[in-house]
């Protein structure tokens, strides 16, 4: 099962996710509990040390580097901040609440994220694609999301909260995020040989600090009842949902490409870069936004079931691309 499950890019960390969802179901207490060393103190903790982290990996020269090919990256960073947001504002008609329905707000959340680095790279490789660009469009797409996410959620977050709140909420997000990405940013050239050395552990952690966030989400959650109103048949909709954004977005991205005249490596790296949605991004940012929010683990459903489905399909379409891998 461990092999069959590698071979579409899933480790263990998908079947962790849900075993924190599960666990916040049966065992909520210590994700409620609050306290100067409960779960939610020290979660936001790890928060300002991924962003610190990410911040310290990115290279300036590897921008500067990257700048030649601009239609390429244009299209991409376009598609991640322009396209998905206005696909989520076609869907908002369907929603009989509006923005104020919980479900909308993580479709418009998702939409909203930048790309992933990992997971763009690695489909870019195994589909033969153009390599060095993925890696500049993943690295500038974390760096974009930190300023244009929070832009994109200001528009929500202004039609259900007052200024004060929206203030708190800004004030938190340079304190977590932003201050870290450009404190890490800044020591690049001394301190990204000890980032690149522990790379692999610093991903557990990113992982770890993931999957506390998501169980205290949904722990908050269960124990206000905001599932009450989601039943499975919610659950098959929303999920056969995230699979058709995938498509299409691929689909309309792979056209684009076409239509640009760009070649197959580009054309390539434009479908899986362009598609992608940052599950990091997502959940520490959702613990700024949504920390007042007692239904947060609902509105990270979109989020959790598209990283998931990503995974799956575009693993497939990757070595499908790429017959001689």
């Amino acid at each position: 099962m461990k092999n069959i499950l590698s071979r579409i890019g899933i480790d263990w960390f998908l079947p962790a996710l849900a075993a924190s969802i599960l666990f916040a179901r049966f065992f909520s207490e210590a994700g409620i509990y609050s306290g100067p060393f409960s779960l939610h103190t020290l979660s936001g903790y790890g928060i300002t040390v991924i962003f610190f982290f990410y911040g310290l990996r990115q290279d300036p020269r590897r921008f500067i580097q990257g700048l030649e090919n601009w239609k390429l990256h244009a299209l991409i960073q376009s598609a991640t901040f322009v396209l998905f947001p206005a696909l989520a504002f076609l869907l908002l008609p369907f929603f009989s609440e509006g923005m104020h329905d919980p479900i909308w707000k993580g479709i418009y959340f998702l939409c909203v994220l930048p790309s992933t680095v990992s997971t763009s790279v690695v489909m870019v490789s195994v589909a033969g694609g153009n390599i060095p660009a993925a890696i500049f469009n993943a690295s500038l797409s974390g760096i974009l999301g930190v300023f244009i996410t929070p832009l994109w959620m200001s528009i929500l977050l202004q039609s259900s909260s007052g200024g004060p709140e929206l203030s708190v909420i800004l004030s938190k997000l340079t304190i977590q995020i932003l201050l870290p990405v450009a404190l890490g940013f800044l020591l690049h050239s001394r301190l990204a040989g000890f980032a690149e050395k522990n790379r692999k552990r610093l991903r557990v952690f990113d992982q770890l600090v993931i999957l506390s966030i998501v169980y205290i989400s949904f722990a908050r959650s269960f124990s206000n009842n905001a599932f009450s109103s989601v039943e499975l048949k919610d659950l098959l909709f929303l999920s056969a949902g995230m699979a058709l954004l995938f498509a299409l977005v691929f689909g309309l991205l792979n056209f684009t490409g076409t239509f640009a005249g760009f070649d197959s490596a580009d054309r390539k790296t434009l479908v899986f870069c362009g598609s992608k949605k940052s599950l990091v991004h997502g959940t520490v940012m959702s613990a700024v936004f949504f920390a007042q929010t007692s239904g947060a683990g609902v509105v990270l459903l979109p989020l959790m079931l598209y990283h998931a489905l990503q995974i799956v399909f575009a693993s497939i379409l990757a070595k499908r691309m790429n017959p001689n891998r």
